[in-house]
């Protein structure tokens, strides 16, 4: 058959159906018209010729009504409340006509009682129509006896044939949470024929749900949700739809059937959105396999403090910097720039805000790297900017290991240039984004994130600005991070390489990162160095098997292939409460350090300079060891960790996570 004969079919088959409900509306009409029309006397009982006057007049006015108000034109199977409110104002607006034109026309006269049963009659007889129709095309596709009934009425009072399961094979659900989310899932599972899913079961732990039947579906605990019971209903699938639900209650959920085989699934929205976006159907995020609880930092202090001001982000086009612009788009500042030398980064989050926020932002690009001075001051001298974020850095370990003086030259002196400016155009807040590689630094990276803190806290000694600088540790998904190497990985079919199977590191998601850094920011009196707490850590090990089960991929090997030129076997711990001040956020800490007075560190900054122009990255790094004491050798500090944790795996009394 001919698509264009396929589609006249279809088109047929709609038009009867309009017309088949308006016929059983009309039997509706004809039973209550004889109830209380021709059956009922009462007081005013009706001759013949009043029966036939008040039967065509009530007929004209609902039925009319109804055409008027294309109560036919809807398509009722997928009906939502609206279509019922539709008929029913519809019907009211008909009885009113209906009252009008009894009283003026020359008609034998009932009572109001009577022409009121008549019309409410006829209305609920259509609602419960409507209902009936809409559940048994939403139910007679299930295979149990009831929907074989149901399939078999609908065919027969319909003309409908309700889908096989079998036919479509749709993959069987369970769905955990029978509260609001999980019941809406399960009602646009079950109303949409199109989808590759049906549910077969809610698993809830709320006694007043379990043991009930909620759109036909089970609910049953979490006891009740065993395996033997799971493979009886036939599940294939089992999906998260309790976004609330504890980290820590996920995790047991989440491994437990997973060790059954099960394939995993979330319903709520993606963790990475930007704005706007709905609930959908999606595979666990990264970010959800951490099982941590999400840090929310922003608050309307925060929000308050960036309102109509005019900040200068550099490094915005990057992971942290493009994810501080769309925290700040929210905030209504009078103008964003961003400064970044790559200028696809800095082009992709202009084009994301301007469709997000169109001309209510005011969005400003400058392309240039931070170590170019004539160039920044171009970019302060026309803007003024009142704020500066410096998200610009070399962040990749292994390679400023081999590139140690293009790392002194970006980290170091492009923060001189940018502390020296914000001094120079008076602005009112310096912010500087650093991270957990500063701490006791191993590597080029992090002693030279240790240098630049150095400079915002001797600047805070002596200028008008306010400084501060945010400390965290291991971002998910940020450009050049393990997660998206070992997705990379994966999809070519492994193997997935892993340096030490030993090494923890601490994560947080970008947002949190970003909201950390702005409300560190805000809070700051100056000088400080925040530190957040980062929670429990990660075992990369364990991080790469959830990721490679998560994409289902058989055979992926883990290979392991040895640290890495200045990186730690395990990250330090950020937050030593002992040795830190507390502040309004029970998550963000103050580290206790005496800031180097304006002369050591412009020795510190000469000794660099000079090494530098000799452009020797080994010479480069045995001067930056002077001038950051902290920083030592990986092998060094490796060896100590391992000691460290010798003796807590020997004593089982202690449970405290590493901290060296």
């Amino acid at each position: 058959m001919s698509s264009t004969n396929e589609n006249e079919l279809k088109k047929e088959k709609k038009t009867n159906i309009r017309w088949m409900l308006a016929v059983y509306d009309v039997l509706i009409f004809a039973i209550v018209s004889i109830i209380l029309l021709v059956l009922y006397g009462g007081m005013d009982k009706l001759s013949p010729t009043g029966i036939l006057q008040q039967v065509c007049l009530s007929f004209v006015c609902i039925f009319g009504g109804r055409f008027i108000g294309k109560i036919y034109s809807q398509i009722w199977r997928y009906g939502g409340i609206q279509c019922y409110v539709r008929l029913f104002f519809t019907d009211v607006i008909a009885f009113c006509i209906y009252l009008c034109l009894e009283l003026i026309l020359p008609v034998q006269k009932i009572t109001f009682a009577r022409m009121l049963s008549l019309a409410s009659l006829n209305l609920l007889g259509a609602l419960a129509l409507r209902m009936m129709y809409r559940y048994a095309y939403k139910c007679a596709n299930q295979e149990t006896k009831g929907g074989q009934i149901l399939s078999i009425l609908l065919h027969l009072f319909s003309g409908l044939d309700a889908e096989s399961q079998n036919d479509v094979q749709k993959i069987k659900i369970a769905i955990i949470g029978a509260g609001r989310i999980g019941v809406g899932l399960a009602e646009e599972l079950l109303s949409n024929s199109e989808t590759t899913y049906i549910p077969r079961s809610f698993i809830d732990i709320n006694s007043e749900k379990v043991g009930r039947v909620i759109h036909g579906i089970p609910v049953l605990s979490e006891n009740e949700a065993t395996f033997e019971k799971l493979r009886e209903l036939e599940i294939q699938e089992i999906v998260f739809a309790i976004p609330t639900m504890d980290a820590q209650k996920k995790k047991l959920l989440y491994e437990y059937y997973k060790k059954f085989g099960y394939k995993l699934k979330v319903y709520d929205y993606p963790t990475m959105r930007t704005a706007g976006g709905k609930r959908h159907l999606r595979e666990f995020d990264i970010e959800e396999l951490l099982f941590r609880e999400p840090l929310v930092v922003s608050d309307e202090r925060t929000n308050a403090y960036y309102k109509d001001k005019v900040v200068l982000i550099t490094g915005g086009g990057g992971s942290i910097g493009s994810e501080l612009c769309r925290q700040l788009a929210k905030m209504e500042p009078k103008k964003i720039i961003i400064l970044d030398i790559y200028e696809n980064g800095a082009y992709d989050v202009q084009q994301e805000l301007k469709i997000a926020y169109g001309n209510a932002l005011d969005l400003q690009i400058e392309i240039c790297s931070i170590t170019h001075r004539k160039a920044l001051e171009k970019v302060f001298d026309r803007y003024h900017p009142q704020i500066i974020i410096n998200a610009a850095a070399h962040k990749h370990v292994p390679l400023m290991e081999h590139n140690c003086v293009e790392a002194i030259y970006n980290n170091v002196f492009g923060t001189r240039n940018l502390v020296e400016l914000c001094e120079e155009y008076h602005a009112e807040r310096f912010m500087m984004v650093s991270t957990d590689k500063a701490v006791n630094p191993t590597n080029v990276m992090g002693a030279t994130k240790r240098m630049c803190e150095m400079i915002v806290q001797s600047a805070s000694t002596h200028g008008t600005v306010k400084y501060s600088a945010t400390r965290f540790g291991n971002v998910l998904g940020s450009a050049g991070s393990v997660i998206p190497l070992f997705k990379r990985q994966i999809a070519n079919g492994g193997p997935v390489t892993v340096t030490d199977k030993r090494i923890i590191r601490y994560f947080m998601t970008i947002p949190e990162a970003s909201q950390l850094v702005l409300q560190s920011g805000a809070m700051a009196n100056n000088g400080e160095l925040f530190v957040l707490d980062m929670g429990q850590p990660v075992k990369i090990m364990d991080l790469a098997e959830n990721m490679i089960r998560l994409s289902g991929v058989q055979g992926i090997e883990i290979v392991e292939t040895g640290l890495r030129p200045g990186e730690k076997l395990y990250e330090e711990l950020l937050v030593k409460t002992e040795e830190l001040d507390k502040t309004s956020n029970s998550m963000i800490f103050i580290e206790r350090d005496s800031a180097l007075s304006p002369e050591e560190i412009n020795t510190r900054l000469n000794m660099l300079r000079e090494v530098c122009e000799t452009g020797d990255d080994s010479q480069a790094r045995e001067v930056l060891r002077k001038a950051v004491p902290t920083f030592k050798k990986p092998e060094e500090v490796n060896r100590v960790a391992e000691f460290v944790v010798h003796q807590k795996k020997s004593d089982p009394e202690r449970e405290e996570a590493v901290a060296i």
